[in-house]
């Protein structure tokens, strides 16, 4: 072998034993879940007068879910003179008017409830909930989104883990509300269910860090103060606060059987900024607390954990890596027996991982119906190479310090019930050179599935056609959206680009859940 062979074989191998490392990290949580998930937490005592709870709505621009979102806290089950409202609005836009009418609706209705109106973002969600957090009556704080809908019960699940005084936070387990309005949405809830169920249970449960997942949880107040408060020096202020939390020694609660439902991103665009903004911002987090980790006085375990958790996105680089050095021939000089021995660490350990978490987190959740989910697992697959390059790029952004804004994910108040019929073209799309670059991928794949099948390689086409069908599935979502001959770019209606090819298989299976509801 010359010296550019030898180069490519340690490049190559770099790449895989990267990519192994994080599939053997996913073995890991499976254990541990399976180890720990019937471990369930009690509360140490009951309160015997509920304190006061703050419900805080940071808010922007979300003038199709608020009155939902207000709706369903009104109807919390907890004593009004126990309960403070604050709507946080950042908004710009007609949000501001329904927020003053709701707010003044919860008021006529007996709630404190106040409206609390910035004109300006700085801190963006971070520098909201700090200003909120300074006039909060409740020393325990309950934080959601706009997109989300707490059932009534929420609070009294919550509150009486606080009994215990090292209790700084209690996360629920969020739920999706349009999980089946399309293959997109099926998709995104696939790979949350892996997150929010195996992930976090694995974690909590086994005395790792774990993270508030920005909503849907609730906090100590005293434990924000005591860690630092707000900070927004990353996008991701949800898990930086997380980990400066528990570094001052406070424990967290994560309920995998309490439920927040949501609603998911029902394009590709609101998908990819939602993506983009929660990888940058780990990576952020990554940069600020790895170092202070290291330095902790913890346990190895939980440092080398923590260390996976948060290097975690690296892997969409490598990803990356994978696709450029990929040909369905190895280079000249190199044995067949050495590519066997490269390409089989990347199946058992970062393919393999992956099909097998999210097989047992649908089997978990759905013991019932899970084969009727898993129909998308190829397709989840794909989603996650395609998605690759503008995630990767989020990495490289969080690196090399380039700053952006806290871009918020568009949300719509649909559900599998009801049609899009609201107006894209209020948000803007994702502008970014890695729809170019998915094009480019896309087209590269797809010379290489046609050579594979020209020279008789087919061990390669089931892989290249994965790659081929990811990289095409993300651009063509994210062109779509701009191009009229693609459809009409103001029809929100037309939320998921892989209908055109499994629209059928879609209609079935919605057809069947209904049926068994």
């Amino acid at each position: 072998m010359d010296w550019k062979t030898i180069l490519w074989l340690i490049c190559y191998a770099f790449v895989l034993v990267g990519l192994s490392a994080y599939g053997l990290h996913r073995y890991t949580l499976l254990f541990l879940y399976w180890k720990h998930s019937r471990h369930e937490p009690k509360p140490a005592g009951r309160f015997e007068e509920l304190p006061v709870v703050t419900v805080q709505l940071p808010v922007y621009n979300e003038m199709y879910v608020m009155e939902r979102l207000l709706k369903a806290v009104s109807e919390l089950d907890y004593p009004k003179d126990k309960l403070h409202i604050q709507v946080l609005d950042d908004s710009t836009d007609e949000t501001v008017e329904i927020c003053q009418r709701e707010v003044q609706k919860l008021c006529d209705q007996g709630f404190d409830a106040e409206l609390r109106h910035r004109v300006n973002r700085v801190g963006f969600k971070a520098g909201a909930l700090e200003e909120g957090t300074k006039s909060a009556k409740g020393d325990f704080l309950f934080i959601l989104d706009a997109d989300f809908v707490p059932g009534p019960g929420i609070l009294m699940e919550m509150i009486h883990f606080f009994t215990d005084e090292k209790i700084g936070m209690v996360q629920t387990r969020w739920g999706h509300l349009n999980r089946h309005y399309s293959l997109l949405t099926r998709i995104q809830a696939m790979f949350l269910d892996g997150h929010l169920l195996l992930e976090q249970t694995s974690r909590n449960r086994a005395g790792r860090f774990f993270t508030f997942n920005g909503t849907g949880g609730m906090w100590r107040k005293q434990c924000i103060a005591d860690a630092g408060g707000w900070e927004h020096d990353t996008l991701t202020e949800d898990m930086d606060l997380s980990y400066r939390a528990q570094l001052k020694g406070w424990n967290f609660i994560f309920l995998k059987d309490v439920v927040c439902p949501a609603e998911l991103p029902v394009d590709m665009d609101g998908f990819k900024s939602q993506q983009h903004r929660w990888t940058k911002g780990s990576i952020q987090t990554c940069k600020k607390m790895l170092g202070t980790i290291w330095r902790a006085d913890v346990p190895l375990l939980i440092k080398l954990e923590a260390t996976a958790h948060l290097t975690s996105n690296f892997a969409y680089l490598l990803l990356i890596f994978l696709c450029v050095y990929t040909f369905p021939e190895l280079p000249a000089g190199i044995p067949a027996n050495i590519g066997l021995l490269l390409s089989l660490p990347i199946f058992l350990f970062a393919s393999l991982s992956l099909i097998i978490f999210y097989i047992v987190a649908q089997q978990q959740l759905h013991p019932k119906t899970w084969l009727k989910e898993i129909y998308a697992l190829p397709m989840l697959l794909a989603l996650g190479i395609g998605m690759s390059i503008n995630n990767g790029k989020a990495v490289l952004e969080a690196i090399f310090n380039h700053e952006t804004g806290f871009v918020r994910t568009p949300k719509y108040g649909v559900d599998q019930k009801k049609s899009a019929d609201v107006k894209k073209s209020r948000y803007k799309s994702l502008k970014s050179v890695a729809t170019a670059l998915e094009i480019l991928f896309a087209a590269w794949f797809a010379f290489m599935t046609v050579y594979a099948i020209a020279n008789g390689i087919w061990m390669s086409v089931p892989f290249l056609s994965l790659f081929t069908f990811g990289f095409l599935y993300v651009a063509f979502g994210s062109s779509r959206a701009r191009f009229s001959f693609f459809g009409n770019k103001d029809d929100h209606a037309e939320a998921d680009t892989a209908e055109i090819f499994v629209a059928p298989v879609v209609e079935r299976v919605a057809e069947n859940d209904r049926k068994a509801s």
